[in-house]
């Protein structure tokens, strides 16, 4: 499966709120760093990244763009409240070796009447 269709599918997933699916999209060794937070190392730990998230929030993904350049995919997405953002995929063998997102975090948080961390 080329880079574009892997994260076609992967946003089918998102977008049905399914951590356990979301998750066999990924290498047992990935990372996912979305680049407001800490980078989750891990298939388990991504999947409970995405566990954690979607019990916060009601997340959708709308697609803007999805660009393939050999083993990577890049999408940039919105969501039905506004928040825009852009991922960086690289696939091998069909699988999400490493993932980099970035999207306001700030307004991600206001929009879901989320606490505000003070740090």
């Amino acid at each position: 499966m080329k880079p574009k269709e892997v994260i076609e599918k992967w946003i089918g997933a998102f977008n049905e709120g399914n951590p356990k699916k979301i998750s066999e999209f990924y290498h047992d060794d990935a990372i996912n760093h979305q680049v407001a937070n800490q980078p989750v190392v891990g298939k388990t730990a991504i999947r409970q990244m995405f566990e954690h998230e979607f019990n916060q929030a009601e997340m959708t993904c709308i697609i803007e763009n999805i660009f393939e350049d050999n083993d990577w995919a890049i999408l940039e997405w919105k969501d039905p409240l506004g928040l825009r953002g852009c991922g960086f995929f690289q696939i091998e063998n069909g699988k999400i070796k490493f993932q980099r997102g970035y999207w306001d975090k700030l307004s991600f948080l206001r929009q879901h009447k989320l606490p505000i961390p003070t740090e």
